[in-house]
Order: structure tokens, then C-alpha cells, then sequence
């Protein structure tokens, strides 16, 4: 993807510690189910015991991650310019000037 983007207004991560998985390992899916913007997400726990939201597209029919996933989000300011490195269920996966690197709503984004 590779595309910059600019932010619109400013965002501050949820989460101080979110979800992390790599692929092939195991998701507990509890059921809890949110429809973001149109976008179905799923409440999962961790083999590590983090727990939250990933997108219904990540678990396979067995309950196992499609690929590595992390829900850091980046905390970002308006007027940042950011790098889109992958999109999936409203979300980009950006990285700032200074490397850190997390998921901000497509709102709050335009093209720079």
C-alpha cells in the first residue's frame, strides 16, 4: 500500500496493552461481536490472555489467526503526515515520521 495520508483529527490509542497474535495460533472468540462502520469485529483472548477486538476475517474455521494481527492503534495528531501501510474493516495500519507504527479510523484520514 505505501501511501501517505494526512490526519484530520487527532487520535489517541484505547488500548495500553492490546491483542497480539501471530499466525497459525490459537483465538479464543467469546462471541462478542461489534458492527463498526459497517465492519464485523470479534472480542478474542490471546494464547498470552490479552484480549480485544479483532476483525471477523482474521480466525480461520478453526479458530486460528489468518496471520500476525496486533490492535495497537497510533496516537496521532492533526495535520501528521502518516504512511498507510494496510487497510482492513475502517482502519489504517500507518506508521508516523518517527516509526511507531498502530491502526488509526479511516476517518481521520485523507490523502496527503
Amino acid at each position: 500500500m505505501s501511501e501517505k495520508r494526512r490526519v484530520t483529527r487527532t487520535w489517541t490509542a484505547s488500548y495500553p496493552d492490546p491483542i497480539s497474535i501471530t499466525a497459525g495460533a490459537r483465538l479464543d472468540l467469546t462471541g462478542k461481536t461489534d458492527d463498526w462502520g459497517g465492519h464485523i469485529w470479534l472480542w478474542a483472548i490471546a494464547p498470552d490472555g490479552r484480549e480485544g477486538w479483532v476483525p471477523d476475517t482474521l480466525p480461520d474455521d478453526e479458530g486460528r489467526a489468518r496471520r500476525d494481527y496486533s490492535a495497537r492503534e497510533l496516537t496521532c495528531t492533526e495535520g501528521d503526515i502518516l504512511l498507510a501501510l494496510d487497510r482492513t474493516h475502517g482502519w489504517t495500519l500507518c506508521r508516523s515520521t518517527s516509526g511507531a507504527e498502530g491502526w488509526v479510523p479511516d476517518a481521520n484520514l485523507i490523502p496527503a
